[in-house]
């Protein structure tokens, strides 16, 4: 380690604030891409990937700093917007194995970049899980397996800031630094706790169905929406939802920084109309917010403007089965099979020490549960439709079945 590396007395682990080979130079240049490629390619094992985004800031979900680190390489930092893609870095990496922690949040603004995993992919994050450990934060895995503390300061910072400043690369870099041994680590207590297998489809599957989430009416998702019940109300911040999200885009700005969810229930909550009206409610105070105030009447005058037949549901219908709470009156049979396969899944997930909703997702339980299929190919078509993986079929499969078999 270098001088940077500080002992912590008060603790059993290092502090570490900045990388032990120092800060590399931020890629922004085809020449210096291309040093990056060159090293990349020289260097042995897996790659150590993370990614920076400016959630909360920018509407946009790309990654505005990718840090990548392999054995014999050290670590490169690369600014993605310098480039129009990185599809000739992704060829170097063909043939080489991803490491990430929780990938399913930086797979999608990745593969914006020309970033895709070809091989096979680890995920410390999910190992831990499968592990059964109690908090699986890159920093507490490395503290707790490495006995190596890293500094989370800048973890919510705006990433699209130019220049970085250099206490924010210093962050980024210890992202990937340790991200290998951690690797070497996890694999063999996965290993020893025979669940290297399982965690290998779990990987595969993050690999293979990590993708942007398309929401239907993804407005309903508005904070406070519950407060709301009459059609009218929901029209309004349904047209002020969709109005944000325009201009939000245009601007590439986190729409709440242009109108906060409560500012859109009040507005619907009020009855305000006009550009003054909206300007005193307290919700919209921020300077922020008071700026785009003009924008907000026409929006409001639309859903006004609605016939009833156009005004939206009080709820969304739902694709699948009901609430759980509901299945007691709608459904007892069901209601008692869910009750059942949920004491016998709680069982088995302790004695595998993993958690429940890893077993089987609740959602697919509950499906089918609740639609009874009287078929094994019931069953089967239904958990093919949603991708479960062959070691969830073995474990589950058979407690579904019998609890299905069981007469109420």
């Amino acid at each position: 380690m270098s001088d940077e590396v500080v002992d912590d007395h008060e603790a059993d682990y290092l502090l570490v604030t900045a990388p032990a080979e120092g800060l590399p130079d931020v890629v922004a240049t085809d020449a210096a891409l291309r040093e990056t490629i060159s090293a990349l390619r020289a260097g042995t094992g897996p790659v150590a990937l993370d990614a920076e985004r400016a959630s909360g800031f920018r509407y946009s979900q790309r990654a505005y700093l990718i840090q990548i680190r392999r054995t014999g390489s050290g670590t490169h930092l690369i600014d993605p917007t310098a480039f129009d893609d990185l599809s000739e870095l992704n060829e170097a990496l063909a043939d080489v194995d991803w490491l990430l922690h929780a990938a399913s949040q930086d797979l999608v603004c990745l593969a914006m970049t020309g970033l895709v995993p070809q091989r096979e992919l680890f995920d410390t994050e999910l190992a831990g899980r499968l592990l059964g450990l109690p908090r699986v934060a890159l920093g507490t895995l490395t503290e707790s397996i490495l006995g190596i503390s890293l500094a989370k300061e800048h973890s919510a910072a705006d990433w699209s800031t130019r220049p970085l400043p250099e206490s924010w690369l210093n962050y980024a870099a210890l992202d990937v630094e340790f991200l290998i041994p951690l690797w070497e680590k996890m694999r063999d207590q996965l290993v020893a706790a025979k669940k290297f297998e399982i965690a290998l489809q779990e990987f595969s599957h993050v690999r293979d169905h990590t993708n942007a989430i398309e929401r239907q009416d993804p407005w309903r998702r508005t904070s406070g929406l519950h407060r709301l019940h009459k059609p009218r109300d929901l029209a309004i911040v349904r047209e002020l939802w969709i109005e944000r999200d325009s201009v939000a885009s245009s601007m590439d700005v986190a729409p709440g920084r242009l109108l906060p969810d409560a500012a859109i229930v009040a507005i619907a909550l009020a009855g305000v109309v006009t550009k003054e009206q909206i300007s005193n409610l307290p919700e919209v105070k921020n300077r922020s917010a008071k700026r785009y105030t003009h924008l907000w009447p026409d929006a409001i005058a639309r859903a006004h403007a609605l016939p009833v037949d156009e005004l939206p549901e009080a709820r969304m219908k739902a694709s699948g089965p009901p609430q759980p709470k509901s299945w007691a009156q709608r459904n007892p049979a069901a209601f008692a099979r869910l009750e059942a396969i949920k004491v016998k899944l709680t069982a088995v997930a302790s004695e595998l020490n993993i958690p429940v909703e890893h077993l089987m997702t609740p959602d697919v339980v509950r499906r089918v549960l609740w639609d009874h299929p009287t078929t094994d190919e019931g069953i089967v078509e239904i958990l093919d439709s949603h991708h479960v993986r062959t070691w969830q079929r073995e474990i589950v499969v058979p407690l579904l079945q019998e609890q299905l078999a069981t007469e109420y």
